[in-house]
């Protein structure tokens, strides 16, 4: 792997980033042609293609491979350059991936410090966004160095650390509980109430609803809301019922702008900071992790 030009592994990298070669140039500060000879000259040496040239550029298996070790090699220039007191290169970067409900209530007071420290120092912290079940994956493709998830299991070359529990409720607003359910959501009406539902991948207010009823697997009337705060806005303006952190719904149910719903019911998440383990003495992304730490003990219970 040391015979990898680092100059091309920057080309995949931000080809992967950027999902085009246009994009990835501009990024780079090459040409467009300079990023496809980088591309061949790696492709030639692996002996099989990297990258599948369709739109948007996707990686192949073999492309995800070296990407990780391409990510792994700019955090260690990141952490050799911030150990010899010298300026980062302007375009470093370190990805991680955390689900949209963290990021909306915890992730970012426990990052601030770190994120002001990269304004003086010249690297830049990038967040991915996905469902906490599914950010494992970004971390396995080579996509990000580490990420909060649901997996307990560390990958292999990875590891991990337990971070606490998000509690989700579910609240309505006092005026859509008294157009909409003035008996109270029950067993005989919860198939006719609307949820609100983050994605396609968010399961929570099913989960939430078995636990409640002792239903298995309800098909619930869905509205789909993609923004974790959006997605509180909708309940507070009642749009249905919604089943959120708790954390980040206290103010709300506190001022009696939304009501629990039987509140000794609730889904309780797991959260775990994963990352690839990188050598060297005061590493950026362990510090990362240090921080997600620390914030999540203060948040999370």
């Amino acid at each position: 792997m040391s015979d990898f030009d680092p100059a091309a592994l920057d080309c995949l990298a931000a080809l992967a980033d950027e999902q085009g070669f246009e994009r990835a140039a501009q990024r780079l500060s090459i040409t467009q042609s300079a990023v496809s000879q980088r591309l061949r000259t790696l492709e030639a040496q692996v002996g099989q293609p990297l990258v599948v040239r369709s739109r948007p550029l996707r990686l192949t298996e073999a492309g995800k491979v070296l990407l990780r070790f391409a990510r792994q090699l700019q955090a260690l220039r990141v952490d050799v350059a911030r150990e010899l007191g010298e300026r980062v290169a302007p375009q470093s970067r370190l990805a991680i991936a955390v689900n949209a409900d963290s990021l909306a209530t915890w992730v970012l007071p426990a990052l601030d410090a770190l994120v002001q420290q990269g304004l003086r120092e010249g690297y830049g912290l990038e967040i991915v966004v996905d469902d906490q079940d599914f950010t494992h994956d970004s971390l396995r493709q080579g996509a990000v160095l580490g990420c909060v998830s649901t997996v307990a299991e560390a990958l292999q070359g990875c590891r991990v650390q337990p971070l606490g529990v998000m509690r989700y409720v579910a609240v309505a607003s006092p005026g859509f509980l008294a157009a909409q359910l003035p008996e109270g959501l029950h067993a005989g009406n919860f198939a006719d109430t609307p949820f609100l539902v983050f994605n396609r991948k968010d399961d929570s207010q099913v989960q939430w609803v078995a636990q409640a009823f002792g239903v298995r697997a309800p098909r619930l009337r869905e509205r789909f809301v993609p923004s974790s705060e959006a997605y509180v806005s909708a309940a507070v303006m009642g749009w249905g019922v919604g089943v959120a952190p708790e954390i980040q719904v206290r103010p709300l149910v506190a001022s009696g702008r939304l009501v629990v719903l039987k509140p000794d019911i609730g889904v309780d998440v797991a959260l775990y900071w994963h990352q690839w383990q990188l050598q060297g003495r005061g590493a950026l992304l362990d510090q990362i992790g240090q921080a997600l730490a620390e914030g999540a003990r203060r948040a999370l219970a």
